[in-house]
């Protein structure tokens, strides 16, 4: 028996399927869409407009062109909204809500009647989250990213957010910059649509997309004003098509083969510490876990190639002029498992047989000369972070990878607040800057990782030290940042046992992070460790229940399947 296409897809249930199609279709009449269109099969586009997302202000014209290629390819294009995540209009952190991004697209996928469906996104966490729901839902699916921003310029100088607008905000900080031109840098760092201009996480996550085989070859760098970024919209319109008649589903491209390859990209990349999370809840809804020493193998064995900022120089549209992904994945070839399979069916091996037009190697390295011989990411644990903690060595301070400090503690992110610039705050250069209380528990885990060097220090020259939490940062940031410690604080981990003056020890050659107090201590100050109240209603309420740990991606206990 054929399955049900098009508009006869998951009938609403009144008890008599004969009069639900009737008047489905009667409803449908009403958009003014002839019999002809009606009876065609239907791509779904979940489009993520918002006035609360300036990263997706040109998603109008991308639904356009997706729509176009649909009507080209046969088929009928529906759109409907979903959650939009906009990174910086959001509280507490759009972390928070990206579980709920992902519940919300995948039930309408599954609620409307769709064959296959296009996901438009771009900002930080929209593309994982349709990711997300895209392997729960089960339905033939292409990504399609928005994006990154065109640079601005700011006398001479090219500006892209948002690495300049921390490094500006910095020198702000240490008073080599005054409040008029910050004020006008602050129209210079995002002058054009799309998401961040430098290997940020939505930059970061668009390229991991196209590497898992979500997104056609070819797309995730292509800028947002870019005529090619409509094209590949209307291509990307076309291919769903193509899988309703010969459909390959999520799971059959995201396996532990391409999650391997995403995150050996990602470290050749010099990605966001974002990333991993968003990767692992991607692959736990597969069933799929990658244990730390295996991503700590894969950094070991990955160059850096991408010479971008936060990591290098450039800005993601010299990457995509220089060749983009497919570059990246030629000179890791040798690394790569060559049999996965993309939304067009082919495998990495056939697309990588094909000729690049041509790659700049000052942006893209060859694998013989390498931004860094390896991979941008790893993993830590030690006394402090026993079940993990990630720290991003490509954006990080050499001369600080070994190193014992002071603790100066921060209890939460008020705390940190209101004393991290008090002129009497005890602290050195040499010291570690240490915030509790912002993971998933806490504080729905904020990109708040990224501490501020202390004014008194950043005004006397001071331009890193050694940082650690258990928030994320952003995939903007850089410096000697231990990020995702875990368990968290708020869930009685190590971290919350830490003390002013207590010694920390970080080691990036052993790949430890240990807080050197005895053993038998820790376990007495946690005892009478008591966790932040609880939310009491609604979402927040559903989050702090079910959200798990940055080891297992930050995602809800009930969407996730037994990991293998």
């Amino acid at each position: 028996m054929t399955s049900p296409k098009g508009l006869d897809r998951g009938l609403t249930n009144y008890g008599d399927r004969d009069f639900a199609r009737f008047l489905r279709r009667s409803f449908a009449r009403s958009t003014g869409l002839s019999p002809d269109l009606l009876s065609k099969p239907i791509v779904g586009i979940a489009m993520t407009p918002s006035g609360f997302n300036n990263c997706h202000r040109h998603m109008p014209d991308l639904v356009d062109a997706v729509s176009r290629g649909v009507l080209a390819a046969g088929a009928l294009p529906m759109a409907f909204p979903t959650v939009s995540l906009g990174e910086v209009f959001l509280n507490p952190t759009s972390m928070m809500y990206r579980n709920l991004m992902a519940m919300d697209t995948e039930e309408m996928i599954q609620a409307q009647p769709m064959d296959a469906v296009v996901m438009i996104g771009g900002c930080d966490k929209t593309v994982p989250a349709q990711l997300m729901a895209a392997v729960s839902a089960g339905l033939p699916a292409i990504q399609l990213v928005t994006g990154p921003m065109s640079t601005g310029r700011h006398r001479g100088v090219r500006l892209g957010a948002c690495t300049d607008c921390r490094g500006f905000w910095g020198k702000y900080r240490a008073g080599t910059v005054d409040a008029e031109e910050i004020a006008t840098v602050e129209g210079r760092l995002s002058v054009t649509a799309g998401t961040c201009a430098v290997m940020g996480t939505a930059s970061t996550m668009a390229c991991i997309a196209e590497t898992l085989g979500m997104s056609l070859p070819g797309t995730a760098a292509i800028p947002a004003v870019h005529s090619a970024r409509l094209v590949a919209a209307e291509e990307s319109g076309k291919a769903a098509v193509r899988l309703i008649a010969n459909p390959i589903t999520p799971t059959q491209i995201i396996t532990r083969e391409s999650v391997e390859n995403a995150f050996r990209v990602l470290m050749a990349l010099g990605g966001s510490t974002n990333a991993i999370i968003h990767l692992t809840a991607i692959a736990g809804r597969a069933g799929i876990r990658i244990p730390m020493e295996r991503l700590n193998a894969i950094s070991d064995e990955t160059p850096v190639l991408v010479d971008l900022k936060p990591v290098g120089e450039g800005y993601m549209e010299d990457f995509f002029a220089a060749g983009g992904v497919g570059a990246v994945l030629r000179e890791l070839r040798p690394l790569l498992h060559l049999d996965t399979i993309d939304v067009e069916g082919r495998t990495l091996r056939e697309r990588l047989e094909e000729p690049l037009d041509w790659v700049d190697p000052a942006v893209i390295r060859p694998a013989s000369n390498p931004v860094s011989p390896v991979g941008g990411l790893i993993a830590l644990q030690g006394s402090l972070a026993p079940d993990g903690a990630i720290f991003k060595r490509a954006a990080a301070t050499p001369a600080l990878f070994e190193t014992e400090g002071r603790a100066v503690v921060f209890e939460d992110l008020e705390d940190l607040s209101r004393r991290i610039d008090d002129p009497d705050l005890d602290v050195t250069a040499t010291d570690v800057l240490v915030l509790k209380n912002a993971g998933p528990h806490a504080a729905g885990m904020p990109e708040a990782g990224y501490l501020p060097i202390p004014k008194k220090l950043a005004q006397a020259g001071v331009k890193d030290m050694v940082r650690v939490s258990d928030a994320r940062m952003s995939g903007t940031a850089f410096g000697t940042i231990v990020l995702h410690v875990a368990p968290e604080a708020a869930a009685g981990g190590p971290l919350a046992a830490v003390r002013n003056g207590d010694r920390i020890r970080l080691s990036v050659a052993e790949k430890r992070i240990d807080l050197l107090v005895d053993e038998a201590e820790i376990r007495r100050r946690l005892a009478d460790h008591r966790p932040p109240p609880k939310p009491v209603r609604g979402y927040k309420a559903l989050y702090r229940r079910e959200v798990t740990q940055a080891p297992d991606g930050c995602d809800f206990r009930f969407l996730m399947p037994d990991a293998d």
